[in-house]
């Protein structure tokens, strides 16, 4: 019968652990939430002094009182301290109480993070290079920046290079009105072999230092070849043919695969930084993701993914530095699209409308922001935030449709190419230091003889 009642009380005063950890004390000393003030800690002399004697000379200013005696009373005030206005005066103050929530709120969860300078980003290029003769094409690739540090850029038949460390340009080759013009330029990783695609569908591999050409690839592509990307040393190229083509430039033989998926023209290529994944883009809209795994599994024509989500041709291609299973794409004048994709799931993350078409992707390797170059009707530049795709700048100064963009090896400064026959630079990424302001833009000739 005492079963019930005893546990009815255990219910009633049982408490969650979690507020008792709150509310109990350590010691008598700790978690105090008000101060009762000890009566030894008063001084009675002086309160009964202020109420009774203290207080006469002010409450009856009538009664005279020498002025001896008013100075003597004055300085008796200040030796015994009788000069405070308050009467009932604690001789300690009350102890600072601890906060009980502070140990349990202490995580860095909860910690406001300082907040990070907003970056300068100039709005005007920090340099101006003449490019005559650039092909107005938007299916052709004609800059790179290499490793090295050596800009190299295709203008009709010839491809020049511009080493940034010292600003000063050379003519690497000039082909044959024949074979021209160049169609496509693409630096190997170790920055000093180049790759270079002709009107005539051969691919050419220079040497950079020597300015000799090391060797030709003949009858893979029937017809020009539009977009080239290195994968330490195979070399992919893709042609108006629609085929793609892998090359192991060391061998004799050197067409190991052959991806068939286009119907159009290939004008977009690009290597996933991991080496396993190649993205394709075309001009029947489409976007290829192909896993070079899937060779060895005598798939070397199936694709890991085919998405149909362009509405226009699929040029602009960048990995995400930062997630290797990210691609941005964008698509031509009739989409104006940026698109985001999990490549190892096929599903698009996002799609962004910029207004306008879409001609090259750059990602930042030091922020997450991305930098899209457009056409028709602003010829702009334009930096986002990722993810939340917020516009962080426009940087205008080409007169007609930015085609090209390359990224310093430091990967700080862009350098863009447009129909205008301009090559610009701009530091929209940020510098090592930190950033000033834009220097007046010098417009210098870009020209085999000099470059000022």
């Amino acid at each position: 019968m005492d079963a019930g009642p005893m546990n009815s009380f255990n219910k009633i005063h049982s408490r969650n652990p979690l507020q008792e950890r709150f509310h109990q004390r350590k010691s008598s000393r700790d978690n105090l939430d008000r101060f009762i003030p000890n009566r030894a800690a008063m001084d009675f002399d002086y309160a009964d002094y202020m109420l009774t004697d203290g207080r006469k000379g002010k409450e009856n200013p009538a009664v005279p009182c020498s002025p001896s005696r008013e100075a003597y009373r004055r300085q008796l005030a200040e030796a015994l301290n009788m000069n405070r206005t308050r009467i009932l005066a604690f001789k300690s103050k009350a102890p600072t109480v601890a906060d009980p929530f502070s140990k349990y709120f202490s995580s860095p969860v909860y910690q406001s993070k300082p907040v990070k300078p907003r970056r300068y980003i100039p709005q005007s290029s920090v340099r101006t290079l003449d490019a005559p003769e650039i092909v107005d094409d938007f299916y052709l690739n004609l800059l790179d920046w290499g490793s090295s540090n050596v800009l190299a850029i295709a203008l009709s038949n010839t491809v020049y290079l511009w080493d940034a460390s010292n600003s000063s340009t050379s003519e690497l080759v000039t082909i044959d009105d024949e074979n021209g013009p160049v169609t496509s330029i693409s630096w190997a990783p170790d920055g000093q072999h180049i790759a270079i695609g002709l009107n005539n569908s051969q691919v050419q591999i220079w040497d950079s230092a020597s300015n000799r050409l090391l060797r030709t690839f003949r009858g893979g592509h029937r017809l020009r070849v539009n977009s080239l990307a290195w994968n330490n040393y195979i070399l992919s190229t893709g042609g108006m043919d629609g085929k793609i083509i892998n090359n192991d430039v060391r061998v004799r033989e050197h067409v190991i695969d052959t991806y068939r998926g286009h119907q159009q023209e290939v004008c977009g290529l690009k290597w996933s930084p991991s080496g396993r994944q190649l993205a394709s883009g075309g001009n029947d809209n489409l976007l290829f993701i192909w896993d070079s795994s899937m060779t060895f599994a005598n798939s070397r024509n199936r694709w890991l993914h085919r998405l149909e989500d362009h509405t226009a041709a699929v040029k602009a291609l960048a990995w995400c530095p930062f997630q290797g299973n990210l691609l941005a794409s964008g698509g031509g004048g009739s989409d104006r699209c940026i698109k985001f994709w999990n490549t190892h799931t096929g599903s698009c993350l996002n799609s962004v409308d910029t207004g306008s078409q879409v001609c090259a992707l750059l990602w930042s390797r030091h922020e997450r922001e991305l930098l899209s170059s457009h056409g028709f009707t602003e010829n702009q530049l334009t930096l986002w935030k990722y993810p939340s795709m917020v516009k962080m700048a426009d940087l205008t100064g080409h007169a007609s449709r930015v085609l090209f963009m390359a990224q310093s090896p430091d990967g700080y400064t862009v350098a863009s190419a447009a129909g205008d026959e301009t090559l610009r630079f701009w530091k929209v990424f940020g510098a090592p230091e930190e950033a000033k302001p834009a220097p007046k833009t010098n417009h210098e000739p870009f020209s085999h003889l000099s470059l000022r």
